[in-house]
């Protein structure tokens, strides 16, 4: 139950954080992207605001034995990036471009009524689906790696 209000008021804290943000503007996320015309620099410091949280507390977080709301914390590999990764980041951006929102603001969002939401939420759903689709298909090699799925 903790770990559900704990999950809820992280969301909402974020929510309102990209409401303030103004990451809930596709016009200002793409007056981020470009680059070549007339750059928003703002959200640069929304972003960076975020990163600078996370350093700060960081160190503070990983003094504890075990996170508040889990057993222990996640072990992560270090590793190079691989196909998929780098062609779903490559998705996510080319998404985030054409549409203005990455997932967090989209769902925010959807409390303004904006029609373009009708169509990029339930679009950005069925990707999801999509990719877990794609991925129980995948048949691991000999090695117990997951080739990555060609066209």
């Amino acid at each position: 139950m903790r770990s559900n209000i704990s999950a809820f008021l992280s969301g909402l804290l974020f929510a309102i954080g990209l409401g303030v943000g103004g990451m809930t503007d596709p016009a200002n996320v793409l007056g981020f992207l470009d680059l070549a015309g007339d750059w928003d620099y703002r959200l640069m410091f929304v972003m960076g605001g975020a990163i600078a949280v996370h350093a700060a507390l960081r160190p503070f977080i990983h003094q504890r034995e075990k996170p508040l709301f889990a057993a222990k914390f996640p072990t992560l590999s270090a590793s190079k990036p691989d196909p998929k990764l780098l062609v779903g980041a490559a998705l996510f951006g080319v998404g985030w471009g054409i549409g203005g929102y990455c997932p967090g603001p989209a769902l925010t969002s959807l409390a303004t009524g904006a029609s373009q939401l009708l169509v990029f939420v339930p679009a950005m759903f069925a990707g999801m689906y999509l990719a877990q689709v794609l991925q129980a298909r995948r048949v691991p090699d000999r090695t117990g790696a997951v080739p990555f799925p060609r066209p």
